[in-house]
């Protein structure tokens, strides 16, 4: 049927079956056109709804920074020495403002044990295999050094136990140069090598180069020198003295960390609250909350031809988010309000920061600026609960985009629907005008044979 239509197309008789039904399912396709139109526009939607998201994500880490959490800016302190020479310092938000007075005696040092020089580090010292016994504090550990074991082999071995012993092969220079030095891998006392012994019938050549016995106790024999002892830190606290097998001390001065680099006169460390942190935090918070709210007012503009024009969700958040910023702080302290730590609004509801007097309330009263923002109705700590619910799963955004995904399944199962049924038009016009193609080309040969007979 299709050969004799494009047959009798070609001869100049019949239509253009391909060209109609293209032209007629054009039209039909209409509403199809029209449906996808909606799926596009609700996928704009949630790229959208999707930027919103990001914005009060950001918004919610700026909240946090001033929140009443151990890594809020307004726990920030500053550690400070009048020596950086003698001790660095570090305060986390459990310290305390204050002066210290540190006096450092002594510092902590790590272990070094030498052995005598060998010719060379690669040829066979053990004729037999030993068993090495290492006593590090109170904590005794077994070292297998196998028969025809060389310098390396036993540097190697050493290494491989993971004693918290670190052996090195050292060159010296002279007639038997290489020698096996022993470094504890920690300082102090509690660290250090109290002996090392060669099991009973090990072979006499480790012995010779490992023995280590500083009491002297019989029949233990010291072959190994040490050349530098183990010892703890000392230093004293406002006159306190403190013992520590480490430089760095993090248990000295509640939520101070210390390294101890010089022994030397006093060196204060100063405490104070970090205001620059904050400051630069509060700054954070105030550009968040001005993104997001651009963002909701942008994204909802009437006759902007954006794709949440006019979204109710979002305009009510914005609304929220304004009477959260008005409302008054309770609590009774001297400070209620964000414009009594210079926060304020411009007309167009943008949010401003006076640095100076962020400053000047966090030096007249801290703990009132505290309480501002992260006490029990505090900015921060409403604001962290107004971003928790929008961004929860079951929360005002996730159901935003639910609705929208929904819309856009039930839309898509229109399509499906239509196409199905646009498959079956399509059939039946290229049907139908097949055939009428056949009934003019059978009409066309009637007709040449009647003129043919009539002739």
């Amino acid at each position: 049927m299709a050969t004799t239509s494009i047959a009798a197309t070609a001869a100049g008789v019949g239509v253009d079956v391909a060209s109609i039904v293209s032209g007629l399912m054009t039209i039909e396709r209409q509403p199809v056109n029209t449906i996808q139109t909606k799926i596009n526009t609700d996928q704009g939607k949630l790229s959208a709804m999707g930027l919103i998201k990001s914005q009060i994500a950001n918004f919610q880490s700026a909240v946090q920074g001033l929140d009443s959490s151990s890594t809020s800016s307004l726990n920030a302190l500053t550690a400070t020495t009048s020596d950086s020479t003698v001790f660095s310092a570090t305060a986390d938000g459990t310290a305390v403002a204050g002066s210290y007075a540190i006096n450092v005696t002594t510092l902590a040092t790590a272990q070094n044990l030498v052995a005598a020089g060998q010719t060379d580090n690669s040829t066979a010292l053990s004729s037999g295999a030993s068993t090495v016994t290492f006593k590090i504090g109170t904590t005794s550990t077994d070292v297998a050094i196998a028969a025809g074991a060389t310098l390396q082999d036993i540097s190697s071995a050493i290494n491989s136990a993971n004693l918290g012993v670190t052996a090195t092969i050292i060159n010296d220079g002279s007639a038997t140069p290489y020698r096996l030095a022993l470094s504890t891998n920690n300082t102090g006392l509690t660290n250090s090598i109290s002996s090392i012994t060669v099991n009973a019938g090990g072979d006499s050549a480790v012995n010779n180069l490992l023995a280590y016995n500083p009491t002297s106790n019989a029949p233990a024999t010291t072959t190994m020198t040490q050349k530098v002892a183990a010892q703890n830190a000392d230093f004293t606290v406002n006159g306190i003295q403190i013992t520590k097998a480490s430089n760095t001390v993090s248990d000295a001065i509640q939520g101070v960390t210390l390294t101890l680099s010089k022994q030397a006169t006093p060196a204060t460390l100063t405490v104070a609250r970090d205001t620059a942190t904050i400051t630069t935090q509060a700054s954070a918070f105030v550009k968040a909350y001005n993104d997001l709210n651009t963002a909701l007012q942008t994204s909802t503009a009437y006759k902007a031809n954006q794709s949440l024009e006019g979204d109710s969700t979002l305009r009510n958040m914005q609304v929220e988010m304004r009477n959260i910023a008005a409302t008054a702080v309770s609590g009774g302290s001297s400070m209620s309000h964000l414009f009594d730590v210079g926060i304020s609004f411009t007309a167009t509801g943008t949010m401003t920061l006076d640095s100076a007097k962020l400053s000047s309330a966090m030096t007249s009263n801290f703990s009132d600026v505290s309480n501002l923002f992260n006490g029990s109705t505090g900015y921060a700590t409403n604001f962290a609960a107004w971003t928790k619910t929008a961004l929860a799963v079951d929360g005002t955004i996730a159901t935003s985009t639910k609705n929208i995904n929904s819309q856009i399944s039930s839309l898509n199962k229109q399509v499906d629907t239509w196409n199905t049924r646009l498959t079956a038009i399509q059939a039946n016009y290229t049907t139908l005008y097949s055939n009428l193609n056949v009934m003019l080309a059978n009409m066309s040969q009637t007709s040449q044979y009647l003129t043919r007979q009539l002739g």
